[in-house]
């Protein structure tokens, strides 16, 4: 049996959805909701929606198990919050899948490992490809099946597979009264003023809009501790990730048109795979939104 390991984020949305995969391909859905519990669990403890009675070290013990190997590993990460508190986030199981085992193992930033060479496979969120790597053009990115072609092969070995179908929205939103009903890249173009986006974000804005809509847009951030709905709204015009918008619609602002789909992402990097991670490859290149291969 061989095991073929895969990057995969610490936490959150994409995390998973590739632990959902996982579990329809593996039939392993107990250990994939035991993880997602645990995790969402232990946000909930960041975010101070739970006080728990055991330190985080005793909770740590508590979900290992090192006489199961089949069991999930957690480890300890230093939070961004006041102090600097340690989180438990994920860090690796094994599940057997067809004549292969996949161990999934837990990194900060799992398409940058692919970058260095130390995964053939990876799943990580789309938008770190593009504040990455991605060739920023005139032209605005609509689309995943666009992303290969804009990335240059003297940068990187790494390219997109396929997302998961996990989608949200970065999307246009605005001030009615500067941007009127249905803010759309056109209105960017003929826009002059702020623009408020996430302070990451600014690469990946400009390459979904394009270098010419941005020209005529100064750049704004939310001031900690705000709402980036209620920055936008301060703004007049904004870009954000949205699911259902009802937020936004609570700061009195509009939605405009998709820019582009942010979904977790499977990554390879052509320099390192082999027959085993081809088969493997083929587990999870079977949702909607596959990208065609680019030369």
């Amino acid at each position: 049996m061989t095991t073929i390991r895969v990057a995969v984020p610490r936490k959150g949305r994409p995390l998973y959805a590739v632990l959902e995969r996982v579990a329809d391909e593996s039939g392993a859905t107990a250990v994939a909701d035991r993880i997602i519990s645990t995790l969402r669990h232990e946000k909930s403890i960041t975010k101070g929606v739970n006080n728990p009675s055991q330190s985080v070290y005793d909770r740590l013990a508590e979900y290992s198990d090192p006489t199961d190997a089949t069991a999930p590993e957690y480890t300890l990460y230093r939070d961004a919050r006041s102090g600097l508190p340690r989180r438990i986030v994920f860090d690796s199981v094994t599940v057997p899948i067809g004549d292969d085992e996949i161990q999934l193992v837990g990194r900060e930033e799992p398409f940058r490992a692919l970058r260095k060479h130390e995964f053939a496979l990876g799943f990580d969120s789309a938008d770190l490809v593009l504040e990455e790597v991605v060739t920023l053009r005139s032209d605005p990115l609509t689309d995943m099946d666009a992303v290969n072609d804009r990335i240059n092969p003297h940068d990187t070995d790494v390219r997109v597979v396929n997302g998961l179908g996990d989608t949200v929205y970065h999307t246009l939103l605005g001030d009615p009264d500067v941007v009127g009903n249905d803010p759309t890249r056109a209105f960017v173009e003929s826009y002059t003023g702020p623009l408020c986006i996430s302070p990451r974000y600014e690469r990946l804005v400009e390459a979904v809009l394009g270098t010419t809509a941005v020209d005529t847009v100064e750049f704004c951030y939310p001031d900690d501790g705000v709402e980036e709905e209620a920055a936008i709204a301060d703004a007049g015009l904004g870009v954000y990730l949205t699911v259902s918008g009802s937020t936004a619609r609570e700061h009195g602002l509009v939605l405009g048109e998709r820019l582009f789909p942010s979904e977790t992402v499977l990554l390879e990097n052509r320099a390192e795979l082999t027959s085993a991670h081809e088969r493997t490859k083929g587990l999870f290149a079977t949702s909607e939104t596959v990208v065609t291969p680019s030369l």
